[in-house]
């Protein structure tokens, strides 16, 4: 149970930076729109435009290694071990 409990920590941390690179790895906040700077084709002056477009922020694999870490520092946690003696009580 414990090694589970490892290896889904190191899955959820190694899947979520993988997602994050592979969006634009933004070391800032989350945006949800992009400016694009344009040219206007007639007049020749720089605008900008924004575009709807998600790229995550560094909150995300930073939130992915909380709960690995808290993944695996559970994983440490032990059962206390029962001793019974012949009778079948528990000292």
């Amino acid at each position: 149970m414990r090694m589970l409990v490892r290896i889904v920590a190191v899955v959820l941390l190694g899947g979520t930076l993988v997602w994050w690179f592979q969006s634009g790895k933004n070391a800032g906040w989350t945006k949800n729109r992009v400016a694009v700077e344009r040219v206007d084709e007639i007049t020749g002056i720089n605008f900008t435009e924004y575009e709807d477009r998600f790229i995550p922020g560094i909150e995300y694999p930073v939130a992915a290694g909380v709960a690995a870490m808290g993944l695996t520092g559970l994983s440490f946690i032990r059962r206390r071990k029962r001793l019974t003696s012949g009778a079948g009580e528990v000292q």
